[in-house]
């Protein structure tokens, strides 16, 4: 047994290809034009769904989010604005700037079609650093 992502979305190709691009990750098709799949280099994966026509498309929000966690570093913000710039190219849309915290750097986004997501450059921690 694993534990899998699953995101609904009206265009699921543009989608999958906007978070393999983002993520560096493998896209692959799925059961039909309807489904694709992303699969990260940890073998997590991320399916990408349209949701039957039948049913109402599942509400959207930010309780639940993905986030794009880079490695730590001692000046996370600009790598935070490096992983930032290529999000916005790959077609993704800002909805909070980045920003400096105590835990390190982070900017929220959403993807083309609307959905949150977190990016995230943690700083080094003292304790790393002995």
């Amino acid at each position: 047994m694993k534990m899998i992502w699953v995101l609904a979305a009206d265009d699921t190709g543009t989608l999958g290809r906007f978070y393999s691009d983002l993520f560096q990750a493998r896209f692959m098709p799925g059961m039909g034009d309807h489904h694709c799949v992303v699969e990260f280099g940890d073998g997590t994966r991320l399916e990408i769904y349209r949701p039957s026509r039948k049913r109402p498309f599942p509400t959207r929000g930010r309780a639940l989010a993905p986030c794009l966690r880079l490695d730590p570093s001692l000046d996370p913000l600009p790598e935070l604005r490096r992983l930032l710039s290529t999000a916005l190219e790959c077609g993704g849309s800002l909805l909070e700037d980045a920003r400096v915290e105590a835990f390190g750097a982070e900017a929220w986004i959403q993807d083309p079609e609307g959905n949150p997501l977190l990016l995230l450059a943690p700083v080094v921690s003292a304790d790393s650093m002995s």
